[in-house]
């Protein structure tokens, strides 16, 4: 089974030199097959109508996919220069912009199996959030985690952590043992002070610290001074110097309950594989959840007919079910989209993928540069990466010819704590 977190980051704290320029809905990418629109899809909560309307935007404006992040968000690839101001027009009218200065920074995951009371919470942050002037000063990198309870999104690696589904929640400033206890009805209004804590900590530091992780030393964030804080701000808490912090694995293609996870194959779908997808979600009438894991949660599906459900998203070339080799697989996006990806890493995939005979006890990431672009958060993972002279699979280079038997031994064998 794949890693506890602590078990399997590869990252380290960067060090910015510059400002944030992480693309959005207004703010277009360059890249090399075009302009780039990342749409922010807070706790990747979409109704059949936004969905449609994101379809639309594809077809219109884009190269007909809809790419899944492993935020949960939504992009847009191959745009065409001087798009935006049409793009901005369509996702608007379809509240996809409620905030236009702030459509960068609502960077918020959910568990995708949550049940009403999550979906409020969800709403109700992103509510305060686009209410708050001083979010604004939020990087678009910085993330927000509403976990149920499960332990799912909380392994992700967030800046701040809602934990819990009862009267109480715990709150989490990135990776601290500790956290706070406030009353649930309290806490996404905690996670707005939570991150406006953040960013008065980088302007006495003077840094250009994105996320929690990258303040320097002296002016890391405190659960007590956090405590202070919001009983300052009317919320009363209670200090839990250190929490058994839950982890969950992700949800698995198939039903959970009347839940039905599909999985487009590495998290990219054409306009109309999106479009049975939605038209799946409506015959549930439960809307549509992107899940960070690069897949799509349709409450109420599984109970639907084979002719409305999953037959129908078989049919598109979605996966519905588990097993199957492209369950614990993703990619970056490779050339030719990414100037600096050195392969077609998502081509090299497909070719690769369906020889791969193992369990998949571990994921497997393909990257075109060792920028490791989307990556796995919250697992041990088996690290493949282009170089100018082929593959290194977990740092070893690896003709492309072995890459089916290497990947498959890589990913039945449980990596060392301290990978």
């Amino acid at each position: 089974m794949p890693q506890p977190p602590s078990a399997a980051s590869r990252d380290k704290p960067a060090v910015r030199d510059r400002g944030d320029a992480c693309p959005g809905a207004l703010r277009l990418h360059a890249a090399d097959d075009g302009y780039l629109a990342r749409v922010r899809i807070p706790g990747g909560l979409l109704t059949t109508a936004q969905a449609a309307v994101l379809g639309l935007a594809a077809d219109r404006f884009g190269d007909g996919h809809l790419e899944l992040t492993s935020r949960g968000n939504v992009q847009l690839r191959g745009l065409a220069d001087g798009c935006g101001a049409g793009l901005a027009e369509l996702l608007d009218g379809a509240g996809l912009l409620p905030a236009p200065g702030h459509e960068r920074v609502r960077n918020v995951v959910a568990s995708p199996l949550g049940g009403p009371l999550l979906v409020h919470r969800v709403r109700e942050l992103d509510r305060l959030l686009c209410a708050s002037a001083r979010a604004t000063g939020l990087s678009g990198r910085f993330l927000f985690a509403l976990d149920d309870g499960r332990g799912d999104v909380a392994a992700l690696d967030p800046d701040v952590t809602v934990l819990g589904s009862g009267d109480r929640v715990l709150v989490r400033l990135g990776a601290a043992a500790g956290a706070v206890e406030v009353a649930a009805g309290d806490a996404p209004r905690a996670a707005l002070l939570a991150a406006e804590y953040f960013l008065d900590a980088v302007d006495a530091a003077g840094t250009r610290a994105w996320r929690v992780a990258e303040l320097p030393d002296g002016h890391a964030l405190h659960d007590g001074e956090f405590a202070l804080r919001l009983a300052a701000a009317g919320i009363g808490a209670d200090r839990l110097p250190e929490v058994a912090w839950p982890h969950a694995q992700p949800p698995r293609p198939g039903a959970h309950g009347d839940a039905l996870c599909v999985l487009p194959p590495l998290g990219r779908l054409g306009s109309a594989q999106w479009r049975a997808l939605a038209d799946v979600a409506d015959a549930a009438g439960g809307g549509l959840r992107v899940t960070p894991w690069r897949s799509v949660v349709l409450p109420g599906a599984a109970a639907l007919g084979p002719a409305d459900g999953r037959a129908a998203l078989e049919a598109a070339g979605l996966v519905t079910g588990p097993g199957g080799p492209w369950q614990t697989v993703t990619a970056c996006t490779g050339r030719p989209g990414c100037a600096k990806s050195l392969a077609d890493v998502r081509a090299d995939a497909r070719a690769v993928v369906t020889q791969d005979h193992s369990a998949a006890a571990l994921p497997v990431h393909w990257s075109g540069c060792a920028r490791r672009c989307g990556h796995p958060r919250g697992t041990a993972w088996v690290d493949l990466v282009a170089t100018p002279d082929g593959y290194e699979l977990d740092g070893r280079p690896t003709p492309f010819a072995d890459l089916a038997a290497a990947l498959t031994a890589a990913r039945t064998t449980t990596p060392p704590a301290s990978q």
